[in-house]
């Protein structure tokens, strides 16, 4: 599939994923309020979370990408199937996928549910999401569910979106950008797996 077309299909893909998660947020309470979004009175703390938070996860997967040759044998499979993206388009579908995966799945899924019951729906869910064939994507989904569970727990303490999708974004942002540079490095084309990050 050209390059053009699968970060297209990405875009579809998120802003479905998004609307789906205001229709259902919006169902459910009537109205889509802003503090489910951002706490203005301490929206700071949020952010630093949230940045404290992406810092972290980058970090496991930096030391597991060293210590795991299976780490390394994914993202060249995710390498391949990304296929060369410039900077603006990673940026771009990393904003994207992360916020619609947070609304999605933390704000829609798991306030659908109060307590840990909405916590839990909403990683089984999110992990699903992110499998694929083979053993090395045993990985990516073992790491989707750190990362579900981390962004999960920032939603039920901080009670609103601004840290998960600043985490969610941040993970994304760096490594769909190392992912496409090493796609262009070694010229390899893009394939069906960008829609799914």
């Amino acid at each position: 599939m050209p390059r053009g077309r699968l970060y297209a299909l990405a875009w579809v893909f998120y802003l479905f994923l998004a609307l789906g998660g205001a229709i259902w947020i919006g169902w459910r309470l009537g109205h889509i309020p802003l503090e489910q979004f951002v706490d203005p009175a301490a929206w700071w703390v949020d952010l630093a979370l949230g940045l404290g938070a992406g810092v972290a996860l980058l970090g496991v997967w930096a030391g597991l990408r060293k210590l795991l040759p299976r780490a390394r044998e994914l993202e060249e499979r995710l390498a391949e199937l990304l296929g060369p993206l410039d900077p603006g388009e990673a940026v771009s579908l990393a904003l994207i996928s992360g916020f619609s995966e947070e609304l999605f799945f933390r704000g829609a899924v798991q306030g659908s549910i109060p307590g840990v019951g909405g916590f839990v729906l909403a990683l089984i869910v999110f992990t699903l999401l992110h499998t694929g064939p083979g053993r090395a994507f045993r990985l990516w989904t073992a790491f989707a569910a750190l990362a579900g569970a981390a962004l999960g727990g920032l939603m039920m303490w901080r009670g609103n979106l601004l840290a998960p999708v600043v985490a969610h974004v941040l993970v994304n942002a760096v490594n769909l950008r190392r992912l496409a540079g090493a796609a262009a490095r070694t010229g390899a084309p893009a394939g069906d797996a960008a829609a799914r990050e």
